[in-house]
C-alpha cells in the first residue's frame, strides 16, 4: 500500500502507509464492504489467510514465526468503520470522498471532517504487524469488525468459537501511556411521538433558528468536559422564546449520531411578522448569555435567526409544542455520576445525540453509558419514565455489556513488563468511559485474556479529529515487543490464563 504524499515520510512508514490507504476508502458504518474487499486482496497478495464471517467481520490469520508454533495464539482487534462528521458548509460525501489529511505540529489531522484515527490507526497497526519482516510472533489473528460505531453489530454477531487465539489486544484506545482493562457498556434510549398539527395563522412569517460552532466530541470520552449540546441549547432557546412570543414550531433537527455530542441544531418556526425587531434583540441577548456560560469550553458558539421563505402551512399544535420543548429542556444529559473506583473517570452518563421533528413526527435518541450494566439500565429506565411523564413513547435498544476489569490478568502482567522495559516506567491502569467491543467479545469467547491500548487521539467523533505521530510510533514499538514476548510463552499458558479472565 502506498501512502499519500502527506503521510509518506512519517514513521513508522508501514503503519502510516496502511492508514493512508484506509483514508482513501470511504468506510462509514454499514458501508465497509469496499474496504473489506481491498484488505482481502491485500492479504491474498501477502500469503495471509482471510475469511468473512456471517456478521461481515474480516478475520486475517498468519502462521507463527518458525519455532513459535506452540505459543498461544494472539488476536489483534479493531473495527473497520468510522464516525462520519463534517463542519457546516463543508461538502464531503462520506460514501464517496477520501478523507483529507494534513500534518500539523506533530499531529495528523482532518480539519473539516472526522479523521477516522478512531479506529483506523488501530487497524493500521494490526495490518503492519502482519507484514512486518523479521518480526517474531505467535500465531496471529486479526479481527476487524464492522458497524462498531452505530451498533457494534460485528462484535455482537461473532459466533462463539470463531476466534482461535488465547489472548486479545484491542487497539481502540485513545490515550497513550495507559493500559485499559475495562470499559463502559451502553444502551440507546429511543423516544417517539406523533404530534397533532394545526394551520399557521395569517400574517405569520417563518424563521430558521440555528445553533452552531460547538466543539462536539465523543459522547463518552468528552462527556465530562462541559461542552455545549446543540440540541439542548436549541430546545432551551425555543422554550424561552415561546413565553414572550406566539411561537408555532414547524420543524426541528440536530445531531447525526447518538455517540457524538451534537455540534449543530436548527428549528423552523412561525411568529407574527411584526415581531421581527423584538426577535432580533432577543437572539442577541440569548447568545451573550451562552457565551458567558461556555466561556471556558466553547469559543465559537453561534446562535443565528433569519427569516425564510417556505411552503410550510402547518405547525405542531401548542400542547405538543410545549410537551416536546419541556421534555427536551428537562431531559437528562451529561454526567450522571463519577466512578468511586477510578478517580476522574465518569461512571455513568447519557448524551442526547439526535433529534428530528418533521411533519409532526418527533424522534430523539439518547446514548447511555456506564461502567456498571445495572446502573446503565437504571438510568435508561429513569429516562423512559421521564419521557412517559410527558406522554411520549420510549424504549431501549442496542444494549451491549461493559468489560469488567481483571487486574490479575497474566496478559496485563506481561504487557507491564514489556512497557517498563521499553519506556522506563509502568503504564498506568485505567478503564474508559467508552464502548470498546471487549465486553461483547468476552460474552462469545469467555476464555480470552484481554487488554487495550492505543495512541493519543483527540477530538474523536468530531471534525478536527487528530492523532499524535510520536504516540503512534510508541504504540508500534510496544506492539512488536509484546508480540515477541508472547511468542516466547510456553504451550499451555493459555489454559492457566483462561481461569483468571473476569466473566461478564
Amino acid at each position: 500500500m502506498v501512502a499519500t504524499h502527506v503521510l509518506a515520510n512519517l514513521q513508522p512508514i508501514a503503519v502510516w502507509a496502511h492508514f493512508a490507504a484506509l483514508c482513501a476508502v470511504p468506510r462509514s458504518s454499514l458501508h465497509e464492504a469496499a474496504l473489506r474487499q481491498q484488505l482481502i486482496e491485500w492479504a491474498e497478495a501477502h500469503g495471509i489467510k482471510s475469511l468473512v464471517d456471517e456478521a461481515g467481520n474480516l478475520i486475517l490469520r498468519k502462521q507463527a514465526s518458525a519455532g513459535c508454533e506452540a505459543a498461544p495464539g494472539v488476536i489483534l482487534q479493531g473495527h473497520l468503520d468510522m464516525v462520519c462528521q463534517a463542519n457546516a458548509g463543508i461538502k464531503h460525501d462520506f460514501e464517496r470522498d477520501p478523507i483529507k489529511v494534513q500534518v500539523h505540529d506533530g499531529w495528523v489531522v482532518a480539519h473539516d471532517t472526522t479523521l477516522g484515527a478512531d479506529n483506523g490507526i488501530g487497524v493500521a497497526l494490526a495490518l503492519a504487524a502482519l507484514e512486518e519482516p523479521g518480526l517474531v510472533h505467535p500465531p496471529l489473528e486479526v479481527l476487524l469488525t464492522v458497524n462498531e460505531e452505530s451498533g457494534m453489530d460485528g462484535a455482537r454477531g461473532l459466533v462463539p468459537g470463531t476466534l482461535q487465539g488465547a489472548t486479545l489486544i484491542n487497539m481502540d484506545a485513545e490515550e497513550w501511556g495507559h493500559f485499559y482493562l475495562g470499559c463502559a457498556g451502553g444502551v440507546d434510549v429511543e423516544v417517539r411521538h406523533a404530534c397533532a398539527q394545526e394551520a399557521l395563522p395569517p400574517g405569520y412569517a417563518l424563521w430558521r433558528l440555528e445553533v452552531s460552532g460547538l466543539r462536539g466530541g465523543h459522547s463518552g470520552i468528552d462527556i465530562h468536559l462541559g461542552r455545549g449540546n446543540a440540541i439542548k441549547l436549541l430546545a432551551d432557546a425555543l422554550h424561552d422564546l415561546s413565553e414572550p412570543f406566539d411561537l408555532h414550531l414547524v420543524e426541528m433537527s440536530g445531531g447525526t449520531a447518538r455517540n457524538a455530542i451534537p455540534r449543530e441544531a436548527c428549528a423552523v418556526f412561525a411568529m407574527p411578522a411584526a415581531d421581527a425587531g423584538l426577535l432580533e434583540a432577543w437572539v442577541k441577548d440569548e447568545l451573550e448569555v451562552w457565551q458567558e456560560w461556555f466561556a471556558e469550553s466553547e469559543d465559537n458558539i453561534s446562535l443565528v435567526c433569519r427569516q425564510i421563505e417556505s411552503t410550510a402551512v402547518k405547525a405542531v399544535a401548542r400542547e405538543d409544542r410545549d410537551r416536546l420543548l419541556e421534555f427536551l429542556d428537562s431531559a437528562a444529559n451529561g454526567v450522571d455520576r463519577m466512578s468511586d473506583d477510578f478517580p476522574g473517570v465518569v461512571d455513568t452518563s447519557d448524551n442526547l445525540g439526535v433529534v428530528a421533528l418533521r411533519q409532526g413526527e418527533f424522534r430523539a435518541t439518547f446514548k447511555v453509558r456506564s461502567l456498571s450494566d445495572e446502573r446503565a439500565d437504571v438510568l435508561a429506565d429513569r429516562m423512559i419514565s421521564h419521557a412517559a411523564s410527558y406522554g411520549l413513547r420510549a424504549w431501549t435498544d442496542g444494549a451491549y455489556p461493559g468489560w469488567t476489569p481483571n487486574p490479575s490478568s497474566d496478559l496485563l502482567a506481561l504487557c507491564q513488563q514489556v512497557y517498563t522495559k521499553e519506556f522506563g516506567q509502568p503504564a498506568s491502569l485505567q478503564v474508559i468511559h467508552a464502548g470498546l467491543e471487549c465486553g461483547l467479545l468476552a460474552d462469545s469467547h469467555p476464555h480470552l485474556d484481554m487488554i487495550s491500548f492505543g495512541p493519543d487521539i483527540r477530538g474523536a467523533h468530531a471534525p478536527g479529529e487528530r492523532v499524535e505521530i510520536e504516540s503512534v510510533a510508541h504504540c508500534w514499538a510496544l506492539l512488536k515487543s509484546i508480540l515477541q514476548a508472547l511468542a516466547a510463552q510456553p504451550q499451555g499458558a493459555d489454559a492457566s490464563r483462561a481461569g483468571k479472565v473476569s466473566m461478564l
